[in-house]
Parts: C-alpha cells; structure tokens; sequence
C-alpha cells in the first residue's frame, strides 16, 4: 500500500471522527460537558471506548513485537495482565465509592480534603507529568510509523508529522471534550478490536491456516510460554513480580488517575461505574490474549518468509515495534494493510485525545478552581479552558521531540518504568489517606518527600544486584515507590485532630 492511499484513509477517518464532534459538541460545549459529560454517559459506551484507552498503540505494536524479541519475553506480558486484572476490580471496589461519596470532578479533591492544599497540588502536579510524558511516548510510537511508511514519502520532517497529529486531536476535542471522547472513543475501540480480529484472520489466510491450525502453531510455537517461575531473584518475568507489578501499576495508573476515572465519573451513579469496570475488565483480559497471539502469528510468518525484523534508521538495532508495521504494509494485501492502519491510528489517537481532555480538565479544576465558578459556562471561562487545551498539546509536542532525539530503549519498558517513578507517590499518598486515619501530614513537606520517593527509587533499582544479592526488579517496582512515599508521610505526620470520614 502506497503512502498516498495511507494518507486518504487517515483523512477520511479523521473526517468522521470531527462529523461526530460536531454532532455531539453542536449544544454541549461548555464545561460540564467538557469535565463531566453532563454526568449521563451510558456505561456500556464508556467501557467498550475505556479499551481504545487503555489499550494505546504501545499495546497494538510493542505488545507483539515484543513476544519474539531477543529477550525471549514470548507471553510473559500476560502474567502482567492478569494482575491489570485484579488491580480493576480493586478500583472498581475500594476507589470508585470513595471518589462518587465525595462528588468529584478531579480525583485529587480527595487529597485535597484528607491531607492539605499543598498536597493536594503535588497529587495533581504528578499527574500532570506523568499523564503528558505517557502520552507523549504513547503518540511518539505511532508517529514514528506514519513518518516512516508515509510522511518521509512527502518529505515532512518529523516535527511537523506531530504537530499535524496533535493539532487533528485538539481539533475534535477541545469542544465537547469527554462529551466527545465518549462517543469517537468508542468508535475507535470498535476499529481497534475489529482490526486484531481481521489481522489474525488475513495472517492465517496467507499461510493457509484456519483458525484451529493457526491456534495449535502459536501453541507449539517458541512464543507463547506464559508463566515464568523461574529464577525468582534475577528474572524480571517471574510469574510473581508480574502478577504484583501488574495490580499496583492498574491501581495507580487507573485508579490515582484523571483521564481514565475521568471517563467513570461521568456515569449516573456508582452502580453503573462498577458495572462499567468489570465489563470492561473482562474484555481487557481477552483482547490482550488476541494481542500476544497476533505478535507470535507475526514472528511465525516472518520466518516462513525470511522477513527479518526492521531496524532503527538512527541506532541501526532492531525494532520489534516495527515489525507490525513492516508486514502489514509490505507483505500483505491492501485489505489487511487498510485494516492495521485504522487499528493502529484508533489506538492511539483514543489514547492521547482522552489523555489531553484528562490533562486539561485536572488543570483547570485544580490548579484554576473552575469547578468552584458558578458559572462554568461563561465565554470568558470557556476561552480560557481552550487555552489550556491548546497550551497541552503545545507540552505533549515539544515532550515529543525531546523523547526522539534521545530514544534509545523500549517504548514500553521506558512507558512502564518512567510509570513506575511517577506515579509511586501518587500511591504513597493514597494509601496514607485511606489507610491511616488517626495521623495526618505536615503539608509543607510533601512535595520533598514526593521528590525523594522517585529518587531513592531509582538508586535502589540501579543498585538492586549488589545491595540486595542479585535481585533485579520490573514493574514491582512501583511498590518500592509507594511503600517509600508511605513511609516518608509518616516520618512527618503528626495525631489528628479529627477523624475523618474518607
């Protein structure tokens, strides 16, 4: 498929996605539609578009290259999953009633009342830079491809491929915001798992494999080991890092997180919002095992057909994230070809719209109070939310082109770590809140005590094969993190004088 037809395609879907936010923005504009969703989003529509989020292009490229890769990872990733898993429902559970108790806009109101102002800030400061570095690498991947397999086609230098990218996404979102997301979210989820679907269907029909035969090949593949209980000190895989990394990583990426309990606390009451969780829980779990079973199709048919794993046009290393790419677009029909571009451009455009909605609104409700205007809807405040909308996608930009001019690793190891440092505190802070209700913090402290927490982190994880006989951490690590934020709060607590209700 040519970069041209590549081209036409994202325009026209790109066409439909601003049809709809013209429908749905036409009379919901203002704040509330762009914080809240008028508070009567339907939870089915919210968690069928919760997957497009969640999901991003890291999992739909990076997810099935990685199973073949050099460090033997095949379906290792699944563990993590399962653990996602459990840490939903823990959400679901424990978060969810509190943050629907309290009548929240911005989770971090919570902090705000349980442990100070000034707590309250550095929550909703870490937030801000966790979301819009995520994001950024998040976009960063499918940038990469589409400079790749088109723009460098049409001579566009790479910066102003983002900038196209981030200005369509402001252009269907800064209106009708999670109003919007909403509905074009669950449009491009429905691209999304009709792609991986289709892609498996296409992968096996060149091989002339039905669906039976391509499931035993995976089966007895060299890829699709799950469980790791080997080596528990010095694997990064094993079975019960996974599992644990996985809950504490679900419960701070989408707990202690805006953009996605942003799209929960638009439902009509907590019973919907749980309903929505589990729902979407159950076809997290499955979507990702189709996921995994893509990256192994992937790799057996790049060695039926002598297709070696594309390299990185700076570092000259393999690129497992473009292996993907490199066969959709190369060594199948157009059909297929058509069917991964739109998976892959709805997996990540419902990742960053929602994250910059996520961004502006925790912005302009903690840091501008806007929550706290009578009237939200007035020109005057409505025009300066558009400023902060457009001051994100200015940020997520120039974080863009930072990341490329000095990528060298994993996009999703790097996602996951840079994850792991900051959003420790943010699960330090939770868990005081939550968990020791007779004490409280000297609220000036703080943010010292949330910039130690990442760097002591990151010495102990360095460190960890000389200070701790060998062991080596992966996504547990954010644990770590936590339990040294945690610890650090109660260094400088002191006796409540009042007991709190939440």
């Amino acid at each position: 498929m040519n970069s041209t037809t590549i081209l036409t395609i994202i325009i026209i879907y790109f066409g439909i996605l601003f049809l709809i936010s013209h429908f749905v923005s036409r009379k919901n504009s203002g704040n509330d539609a762009f914080f809240k969703a008028n508070k009567n989003s339907k939870w089915y529509l919210v968690a069928f578009g919760m997957i497009g989020t969640a999901l991003s292009g890291v999992t739909f490229i990076s997810v099935p290259g990685e199973v073949g890769s050099p460090n033997g990872e095949q379906f290792k990733y699944f563990q993590f999953i399962l653990g996602n898993a459990i840490g939903f429902i823990i959400v679901a559970k424990l978060l969810l009633p509190l943050y629907y108790r309290m009548n929240l806009t911005s989770i971090y109101g919570y902090i705000e009342r349980r442990l100070g102002t000034v707590s309250y800030k550095t929550a909703a400061s870490i937030f801000l830079i966790s979301r819009t570095i995520g994001s950024a690498f998040r976009l960063y991947l499918v940038v990469i491809v589409l400079q790749r397999f088109v723009f460098d086609d049409f001579d566009i230098p790479f910066a102003v491929t983002v900038l196209i990218s981030l200005a369509l996404i402001f252009a269907y979102t800064y209106r009708g915001g999670l109003k919007t997301i909403i509905i074009t979210d669950t449009l491009q989820t429905f691209f999304l798992v009709t792609s991986v679907f289709l892609t498996i269907f296409f992968i096996c029909r060149s091989m002339n494999l039905n669906v039976f035969e391509a499931f035993e090949q995976v089966k007895n593949s060299n890829y699709s080991k799950v469980f790791f209980f080997e080596d528990f000190i010095g694997s990064k895989f094993h079975f019960a890092k996974q599992i644990l990394g996985g809950i504490f990583t679900t419960i701070a990426l989408v707990g202690l997180d805006q953009d996605l309990m942003q799209k929960n606390l638009s439902c009509k009451n907590i019973g919907e919002a749980q309903k929505n969780m589990f729902t979407f829980t159950g076809i997290f779990v499955i979507i990702n095992i189709f996921f995994l079973s893509v990256g192994a199709l992937l790799y057996i048919y790049a060695n039926k057909n002598g297709i070696e794993v594309p390299a990185d046009l700076i570092t000259g290393k393999p690129r497992t994230d473009l292996l993907f790419p490199e066969i959709a677009f190369h060594h199948l029909a157009i059909i297929p070809a058509v069917v991964f571009l739109l998976g892959l451009t709805a997996a990540t455009f419902a990742t960053t719209d929602s994250a910059l909605t996520a961004l502006t609104t925790s912005f302009c409700v903690d840091f501008l109070g806007m929550d706290k205007i009578e009237n939200q809807n007035r020109p005057n405040v409505v025009r300066t939310r558009h400023l902060v909308h457009i001051a994100f996608s200015f940020l997520m930009f120039l974080v863009i082109i930072i990341f490329n001019s000095i990528n060298d690793s994993s996009v999703v190891g790097m996602i996951f770590r840079v994850a792991g440092y900051t959003y420790g505190p943010l699960l330090g802070l939770y868990c005081f809140g939550l968990f020791v209700k007779k004490r409280t913090v000297r609220d000036r402290l703080v943010p010292l005590i949330c910039i130690l927490s990442p760097v002591l982190t990151f010495l102990l994880s360095e460190n960890s094969k000389l200070l701790l006989n060998g062991y080596v951490f992966d996504n547990e690590l954010i644990i770590v993190n936590g339990l040294i934020t945690l610890l650090g709060l109660l260094t400088i607590s002191k006796p409540a004088t009042e007991q709190t209700d939440f």
